[in-house]
């Protein structure tokens, strides 16, 4: 393939590969001891985030030198820069859309659910997505129009249980009080989770483990590639404004997401009238 060519549906294992190399390089070794540290902003930041964006950074640009990379450990200023020079050419080659470790918190804590989350942005859609389990060792991907997988076995959402008897990805903290409450104390599905990975959360919502999913405020490295697993497996998602949850910006989105559109519906009604 050409250095100058686009990423394809084709390039999705040969990706996915490369994200695989680098947790077992950047990731993996440091588990034990991850020195997280919290950045200006309030979030964790540890070495392995650092280095899974620049070794990934680099290792694409050796394929697609033409497609610039935002990364979540940039600043505001770069990231918001790369934005709009990618709105402004969307004939362009498009944008990669990196969280080198989704779920810092998780790795630094020990807890093992946490991985990179890669997506190709181009003509304002996502059009590729990956994300590693590391732990796990579990690869999903999508590719717009072309399905989602796990670990290269095609990956369709399952049947849908009614909503009092669904399993709910919910994260609390990021949801205005009186949903949150409600929620708490009159829950309208049988149990809750969450992971503290939102890359995961989608993953994990279009394998079945979870039925349904809420989160108040998330960025867009931390939803780009899941949110494109999910509706490529058959899933359904939108904000709580009903809006759809892809905005090419940095302002954080609501997610809702179900197994299908019909659980959704009730989901958002209920949510809607709580």
């Amino acid at each position: 393939m050409s250095a100058h060519e686009l990423p394809s549906a084709t390039d999705r294992d040969r990706i996915g590969a490369l994200l695989r190399e680098a947790a077992r390089r950047h990731i993996l070794p440091h588990a034990a001891d991850p020195r997280a540290r919290l950045k200006a902003d309030g979030s964790w930041v540890t070495d392995s985030d650092l280095a899974m964006q620049e070794c990934l950074q680099q290792a694409l640009a050796a394929s697609w030198p033409a497609i610039a990379l935002l990364g979540e450990e940039m600043s505001p200023q770069q990231q918001q820069q790369l934005l709009a020079d990618e709105a402004a050419t969307p004939d362009g080659p498009g944008l990669w859309v990196l969280d080198p470790l989704d779920g810092t918190r998780n790795f630094a804590a020990g807890l093992p659910a946490f991985g990179p989350s890669l997506a190709w942005l181009q003509g304002g859609r996502i059009r590729l997505g990956w994300v590693l389990d590391v732990m796990r060792d579990e690869l999903f991907d999508a590719a717009l129009g072309h399905g989602a997988r796990l670990d290269g076995t095609p990956l369709r959402c399952p049947p849908a249980p009614e909503l009092r008897r669904a399993i709910a990805c919910v994260d609390f903290k990021r949801l205005p009080a009186p949903l949150a409450t409600g929620l708490a104390t009159r829950p309208p599905y049988a149990s809750q989770r969450s992971l503290g990975a939102v890359a995961l959360d989608w993953c994990w919502l279009a394998a079945g483990r979870f039925h349904l999913y809420l989160h108040g405020a998330q960025g867009l490295w931390d939803y780009a590639a899941g949110s494109l697993v999910l509706a490529e497996a058959g899933g359904s998602a939108q904000t709580l404004q009903g809006e759809p949850v892809f905005d090419p910006s940095l302002r954080p989105r609501s997610a809702l997401g179900a197994l299908d559109s019909a659980l959704l519906r009730q989901w958002s009604d209920w949510i809607a009238a709580a």
